[in-house]
């Protein structure tokens, strides 16, 4: 059962389609996520070496796994080089770059918070 007020949902059972909020957040809320895409916002393509480097604290597994999980909800894209030694290069989709003023909305909102 769900309630509704202001035309959010309350309680939800099924966060894609109840409530889109929920599901955005579910994708893009967590803290490495979030982060991954704010890096490709800042310094546009880059490697995973480079990702990895910049975001302190994060194993390669864990980065191996959000990488996978932001290209499968098409925010990112992958491109691998056919080169010895090979490379890969990730960058935001157009969709995944529709995400800038959110996050824009955001940085001013944790501001106003900090103050």
């Amino acid at each position: 059962m769900t309630e509704t007020n202001y035309g959010f949902t309350k309680l939800t059972r099924n966060p894609l389609k109840d409530c889109p909020i929920e599901a955005a957040l579910n994708l893009i809320g967590t803290k490495w996520s979030f982060l991954i895409i704010m890096e490709l916002m800042i310094d546009g393509t880059l490697r995973y070496s480079e990702i990895l480097r910049n975001l302190e604290g994060i194993s390669p597994r864990t980065l191996s796994a959000k990488l996978k999980l932001l290209e499968e909800s098409k925010i990112i894209s992958k491109k691998i080089y056919a080169e010895v030694p090979p490379h890969v290069d990730y960058s935001l989709t157009e969709f995944g770059e529709k995400l800038e003023p959110i996050f824009l909305e955001l940085k001013k909102f944790g501001i106003t918070l900090q103050n």
